[in-house]
């Protein structure tokens, strides 16, 4: 599962951005089921930020959320993302080293 937040930070609030999300890393990848996660930037748009986190399964990442000083840090964080299109996605193909595994379908279809 893939935890996908896109925030916009002016160069002000950049560094703000940047520690917080980082403490929301520190704090979401030492839960388990967490296989980790990054921020990153636009190259294009300096102000666009985009935070992704991949967990195990939707339950791993819900029990993520649950301890204080998650709740704590990491829920006003993402309480500030955009919420003009979605933030949790299903990973149905990934790739590693040059093959590519597909992944069954949580949905009902």
């Amino acid at each position: 599962m893939l935890l996908v937040c896109r925030f916009d930070a002016p160069h002000t609030e950049a560094d703000d951005l940047r520690a917080r999300a980082r403490t929301a890393l520190e704090l979401l990848t030492a839960q388990p089921g967490c296989r980790g996660g990054e921020l990153g930037r636009a190259v294009d748009e300096p102000d666009a930020w985009v935070l992704v986190v991949r967990f195990d399964s939707v339950d791993a990442y819900r029990r993520a959320l649950s301890p204080f000083p998650v709740r704590e840090h990491v829920v006003p964080l993402l309480a500030q993302a955009r919420t003009d299109s979605p933030a949790a996605f299903e990973t149905l193909v990934d790739a590693v080293g040059g093959t590519a595994q597909e992944h069954t379908s949580l949905l009902a279809e």
